[in-house]
């Protein structure tokens, strides 16, 4: 059997294909060409869930987490590599791709199991964009919470006007958040030396309890499993050419773009710990967990109100963009898996929606500690849902036949596969931890 976008409706069909490659052009045009996608995939590994594992990190742990930020960081941009070629090589998306290899039960339970995963990321999203209203303006948690249904129309009026703009408005944001935390850590002014003993890994993590469910967090928090749906998808808005050449380029260029989006990711996830540690572990307040908290911290702390000020303004911005991940991506495994298209703006509704229950619960009756706990949990449940889509992704991308001579190497496939064995492992001795 051939696999090819003909046989399947496209991904994404609204703007599939819609963005020129130029042909018989130079690096950097080609570059610029398929730049976007990865940073769409990207602001997904810095959402709010990102800052309260990672700051509940650095205020417990000091610098030692670092170690699994660097290690969760290669792991996405190997597993997003994946993702990519499967969507350039095969024209189907991950979602498509498991419907079409497994049998409709199977199928539907990993659609469910990443409707879970999706919502769990929206509800860090919905939560963070209300702390970050909270801290700038005053608002009260529920009416921020309630404010983030008109998120959804944001993505439909960028995407409306092209995808380009929508990728204009993230790598923006991004810039933002990023500007926000340079400014930060030249306050804060941390202790260089130990940031770079904490990249290197210790068996402290795995033997100690606290710091693997944290450290999990922080998995879940930056490989995200509906991430990968996402980007088998929208790299296919690239209007390549059908021809092995072409394609062979294509995922040269679209691995690159993740790579270099991912890399920005890595930097910003580390100043969030960065932050936490050198702040607040190193005064002895091993207990900051809350966003709110460290918020209001920062600026008795640092000598400056512009510190509590930018923080919050990049959580903002992060909130907002980290939206968009899970909209999307919303709307590409209910097509994909099983064959329902809605109107987009119903699809983003509902899954704003699904995530808004639990966020106003949870912010009635346990206020600002329980949604910290409540972004922390989100994040192991995405962590737990990471096996699901990682093992079939290495299975389809392994495939020769799948892939039409496009699939990765054999030492490549040892490497995914060690990835996943890691994965799974975590996630077991979680849940022993857990339970027992």
């Amino acid at each position: 059997m051939i696999y090819s976008a003909k046989t399947e409706t496209a991904s994404l069909a609204e703007v599939y294909r819609t963005v020129k490659v130029p042909q018989n052009a130079g690096f950097w045009r080609k570059m610029m060409a398929f730049a976007g996608p990865g940073y769409l995939v990207a602001v997904g590994y810095m959402d709010p869930g990102n800052w309260a594992t990672d700051i509940a990190g650095g205020s417990a742990f000091g610098y030692t987490l670092l170690s699994v930020i660097l290690i969760s960081n290669l792991m996405a941009i190997l597993l997003q590599s994946l993702a990519a070629r499967l969507g350039i090589a095969t024209g189907m998306d991950l979602a498509q791709a498991c419907r079409r290899q497994y049998s409709r039960p199977v199928s539907f339970a990993l659609w469910i199991l990443c409707e879970i995963a999706i919502c769990a990321c929206d509800l860090a999203e919905i939560i963070g964009t209300a702390i970050a209203l909270n801290l700038l303006f005053g608002m009260p948690l529920m009416v921020g919470i309630s404010l983030t249904v008109l998120d959804t129309f944001l993505i439909l009026f960028l995407q409306s006007k092209g995808f380009r703009y929508l990728e204009a408005f993230i790598i923006a944001l991004m810039a933002i958040i990023a500007g926000c935390f340079i400014v930060q850590i030249a306050f804060a002014q941390p202790d260089f030396a130990a940031v770079l003993q904490g990249y290197i890994p210790t068996t402290d993590i795995v033997k100690n309890p606290a710091m693997l469910y944290i450290a999990i967090g922080i998995l879940g928090a930056t490989v995200m499993p509906h991430n990968l749906y996402l980007h088998s998808s929208i790299v296919q808005t690239r209007d390549f050419g059908p021809d092995s050449n072409s394609k062979r380029e294509a995922i040269k260029f679209a691995t690159l773009d993740s790579t270099v989006a991912l890399s920005l990711a890595l930097f910003i996830n580390s100043a969030i710990l960065i932050m936490g540690a050198a702040v607040f572990h190193t005064r002895g307040m091993n207990e900051v967990a809350e966003i709110q908290e460290a918020h209001k911290l920062f600026a008795p702390l640092l000598g400056t109100s512009i510190a509590s000020t930018l923080f919050a303004v990049a959580l903002l911005a992060s909130g907002q963009n980290s939206t968009v991940t899970a909209t999307l991506a919303g709307q590409i495994v209910m097509e994909g898996f099983i064959s329902i298209r809605l109107a987009p703006w119903l699809r983003r509704l509902m899954t704003r929606l699904i995530a808004l229950v639990p966020a106003m619960v949870v912010c009635w009756f346990y206020g600002e500690s329980g949604t910290a706990k409540l972004l922390v949990l989100s994040q192991v449940i995405l962590s737990l849902q990471l096996p699901f889509a990682v093992v079939p992704l290495v299975q389809f991308t392994s495939s020769r036949k799948m892939m039409n001579g496009h699939h990765i190497p054999v030492w490549l496939v040892g490497l995914a596969c060690v990835v996943a064995v890691v994965i799974i492992g975590l996630n077991i001795k979680l849940l022993v931890d857990f339970f027992f």
